[in-house]
C-alpha cells in the first residue's frame, strides 16, 4: 500500500524549501536590481554574469544529482547534503548581497566569485532536497501534496522576501543600502541554517532502488533521453522559470521609473503573493479532479495573458494593476506545487519502463533546467534594460527605458509562459497512466521482497 505522510513530516519538509527560499526569491524578485542599484554594475555587466555564470554552473545539476544517487549512509541518499550544505549555504548566502567598500573592478570580480560560490552550494543542498519527494512516498497524489506544502513555504519566504526586504533594507541600514541588503540577508541565512536542520532531522526516505540494480551513469543518462516525459519536462522547466525571472527582474524598476513610486512594490508583492498561497492551496484538489497535465497547461496559459495585461494597463491605474496582479498569481499558483510532483512521476516512468530508477539524476536534470532558465532570464532581463538605455543608480529614465522595462516585464514574460503551455499540450503522462505505473511498481517491490 502507498505511504501516507504525517503532517509533520510534510511541515518539516517544506521548511527546508523556505529556507533555500530566502534566497532563491530574492534572485527572482530582486537580484538585477540590487547588483545594479546597489551593488553598482551596469544592467548589462549584472546580465553577463547571471547569464554566464548561471549557465556555467547549471552543468553541475545533473553532476550533483548522479553523485546523491550513488551516496551510501546511515541518512540515506539525499538527506545527508541537506546537513552538510546548510551553514556553507548561510555564509555565502550573506557573503553574496555584501558590498565591500573597492574599486569597481574589484566589486566585479568579487560579485563574480562570490555568486559563483551561491550557485553552486545551492546546487548542492537543493538537488538532494528536491530528490526527497521521490523517495518519501510512492504515492503519486502525496507526493502533490508534499510539493504543495513545500510550495506554500517557498512562496512564503517569497512573501517575505518582496513584500519586506524593502522596507527591512532601509529600516536596517539607516538609509545605507548596502548595510541594510547585508544585515537583512545576514538575518535570512541564519533562519535558512536553522530550517535546513529541522528538515534534515524529520524527513525519511522510504523509496530505495532495486538492491540489484547497477549504477551506469551513461545509461542513466540515456535512459533521461529517452523518455519523453523527462524531455517535454524539461523545456517547460526551462520555459517556467525563464519567464518567472524576466518578469520578477523588472517589476521594481518597473514601480521606480515607470510607476514612479516604489513603496507601491510591496503592497504590489503583499497582494499577488496572497493570492498565489491561494492557487497553491489550491492545486492538490483540483490536480486530483483534473490532472497534472491539463492544471499545469491551463496555470501556464492564464499567467500568460495575465503577465501581458499589464502592458495595457496604465502605470497610473494602481488599483488595476494590483488587481490584474492578484488574478496572475492565483492561476500562476496553481502551477507551483505540480512542477515537483512531475519529477517523482517521470522518476516512476523511468523505473516501470525500463527497471532502472534514478531518482536523483531526473530531480537534477529538470533542476538544471530550472538554474538554465533562471540564468536566461536574468542576463536577458539584463540585456534588455542595457538595450533599452536604463541607466544603473539614475533617478530618472528616458521613455525608451521605461517603454522597454514595461515590455519585459508584460510581453516578453507573457510570451514565454504560453510557450511552457504549448509545450504541456505534449506531455504523455496523464492521471490514469500515472496511477497504472505506480500501481505496477508497488507490486513489483512488493513481489522483490517476497
Amino acid at each position: 500500500m502507498a505511504q501516507k505522510l504525517p503532517v509533520t513530516e510534510k511541515v518539516g519538509y517544506a521548511l527546508g524549501d523556505m529556507a533555500a527560499n530566502f534566497v532563491f526569491q530574492f534572485m527572482i524578485a530582486l537580484q538585477l536590481d540590487f547588483y545594479t542599484h546597489t551593488f553598482g554594475l551596469t544592467p548589462a555587466q549584472a546580465g553577463t554574469m547571471l547569464g554566464v555564470i548561471g549557465l556555467s554552473v547549471a552543468i553541475l545539476n545533473p553532476v550533483m544529482g548522479v553523485i546523491a544517487d550513488r551516496t551510501t549512509s546511515k541518512w540515506g541518499k539525499f538527506r545527508p547534503w541537506i546537513l552538510w550544505s546548510a551553514v556553507p549555504f548561510g555564509v555565502i548566502g550573506v557573503l553574496t548581497f555584501t558590498t565591500p567598500d573597492i574599486s569597481l573592478g574589484a566589486k566585479l570580480i568579487y560579485a563574480w566569485v562570490t555568486y559563483t560560490a551561491l550557485r553552486v552550494v545551492y546546487i548542492i543542498n537543493n538537488v538532494p532536497y528536491a530528490s526527497l519527494t521521490a523517495v518519501m512516498t510512492d504515492d503519486p497524489d502525496e507526493r502533490t501534496s508534499i510539493s504543495s506544502y513545500r510550495q506554500i513555504a517557498a512562496n512564503l519566504a517569497g512573501l517575505i522576501i518582496a513584500s519586506f526586504v524593502i522596507p527591512l533594507v532601509g529600516i536596517l541600514g539607516h538609509g545605507n543600502d548596502a548595510r541594510g541588503y547585508m544585515l537583512t540577508m545576514g538575518l535570512l541565512c541564519v533562519v535558512s541554517v536553522i530550517f535546513f536542520f529541522i528538515t534534515f532531522a524529520v524527513t525519511k526516505e522510504r523509496i530505495q532502488p532495486d538492491p540489484q540494480q547497477k549504477t551506469n551513469v551513461g545509461q542513466d543518462l540515456a535512459d533521461l533521453f529517452s523518455n519523453k516525459s523527462f524531455v517535454i519536462l524539461f523545456l517547460v522547466t526551462l520555459a517556467y522559470f525563464t519567464a518567472i525571472v524576466l518578469r520578477g527582474n523588472v517589476m521594481l524598476p518597473y514601480f521606480r521609473f515607470v510607476a514612479g513610486n516604489v513603496d507601491v512594490f510591496s503592497i504590489f508583492n503583499f497582494f499577488g503573493l496572497g493570492a498565489l498561497l491561494i492557487g497553491v492551496a489550491l492545486s492538490t484538489p483540483v490536480s486530483k479532479a483534473v490532472g497534472k497535465r491539463t492544471l499545469f497547461a491551463a496555470s501556464m496559459a492564464l499567467t500568460g495573458v495575465f503577465t501581458i495585461a499589464l502592458y495595457v494597463i496604465p502605470a497610473s491605474s494602481t488599483n488595476v494593476v494590483i488587481g490584474t496582479e492578484v488574478l496572475r498569481q492565483l492561476s500562476f499558483g496553481l502551477s507551483g506545487p505540480i512542477l515537483w510532483a512531475m519529477m517523482g512521476d517521470v522518476a516512476d516512468y523511468g523505473e516501470w519502463k525500463t527497471g532502472r530508477r534514478a531518482s536523483g539524476t531526473v530531480t537534477a536534470a529538470v533542476v538544471f533546467a530550472l538554474w538554465a532558465g533562471l540564468a536566461l532570464g536574468g542576463a536577458i532581463a539584463g540585456w534588455l534594460l542595457g538595450a533599452y538605455g536604463v541607466e544603473s543608480n539614475a533617478t530618472v529614465q528616458t521613455a525608451v527605458a521605461q517603454g522597454g522595462i514595461l515590455l519585459t516585464g508584460s510581453v516578453y514574460a507573457g510570451l514565454v509562459f504560453l510557450i511552457a503551455a504549448v509545450l504541456l499540450l505534449a506531455y504523455p503522462l496523464t492521471a490514469a497512466k500515472n496511477k497504472s505505473i505506480a500501481d505496477e511498481l508497488i507490486a513489483r517491490r512488493k513481489a522483490r521482497q517476497g
